[in-house]
């Protein structure tokens, strides 16, 4: 029996490449996210469904539950990014756009994720598989968009104990910069950024979107069903998990 898997953020990126890895071993995909154009095609180039919502907002992620499957076995929670770009951080003389900016990057990348992995706990099946897409920043820094991805990992850890008994694992993997995202709101990695990158990983350059996919189909897989409440680095190195 193919497994039922849903990829919040399915639409470009590190979300798209996900769903097309799954999809291509047998898993049938859910993809979700804002933009239903983008949607639409993603789904019409890969053969995936669409399920178009906000999942920070709890009251469309509350209407999708009537479109999402009633079993889940795979839960990847692909959607935020880093709510700052492209115009860069907040001015700090200005505390309301400092708040602004923080609780706006908190609701993308965490309650995205709470909201959606929340309303889908009494249909997870027994051995499912949960990721949560994390960052190397949470590491290393990068404002309001580092520490928010750094409270993804906690969380994480504590869905895997809750949920462990039942074999369903939980883990984050944790990309370094990555080419293939829009990540910059469909701009290229400003140059002083790429050179800065090269300069911190130890094969000298960006990662790749299907690099990343290929942790998180790992991850997702039945060969890792003792590998859970663990955060893997895809970062040429930039973190060394050790």
């Amino acid at each position: 029996m193919s497994r039922i898997a849903v990829v919040t953020g399915g639409g470009t990126g590190i979300g798209r490449a996900v769903a097309a890895r799954l999809t291509a071993q047998g898993d049938q995909v859910v993809i979700t996210g804002r933009r239903k154009d983008v949607l639409a095609e993603t789904a019409a180039a890969i053969g995936v469904h669409a399920v178009p919502f906000d999942a920070a907002d709890p009251a469309a992620v509350a209407v999708a539950l009537a479109d999402l499957p009633d079993r889940v076995d795979v839960l990847i929670n692909a959607a935020g990014g880093n709510t700052d770009l492209p115009g860069g951080p907040p001015d700090e003389t200005d505390l309301a756009a400092v708040r602004a900016s923080w609780l706006g990057n908190f609701e993308a990348n965490v309650m995205s994720a709470v909201l959606v992995t929340t309303a889908l706990l009494p249909r997870l099946a027994d051995n499912a598989r949960i990721v949560n897409l994390g960052s190397v920043t949470a590491r290393s820094g990068q404002g309001g968009y580092g520490a928010v991805k750094a409270t993804v990992e906690p969380w994480t850890s504590e869905l895997a104990f809750r949920l462990g008994a039942r074999g369903i694992t939980a883990n984050v993997v944790s990309p370094g910069p990555t080419e293939g995202t829009d990540f910059f709101r469909g701009g290229d990695f400003p140059a002083a950024r790429r050179e800065f990158v090269q300069s911190r990983s130890a094969d000298g350059r960006l990662g790749t979107v299907d690099e990343v996919a290929a942790a998180i189909e790992f991850l997702a897989s039945p060969a890792a069903s003792h590998l859970t409440g663990q955060v893997i680095h895809v970062s040429g190195g930039m973190h060394l998990g050790r």
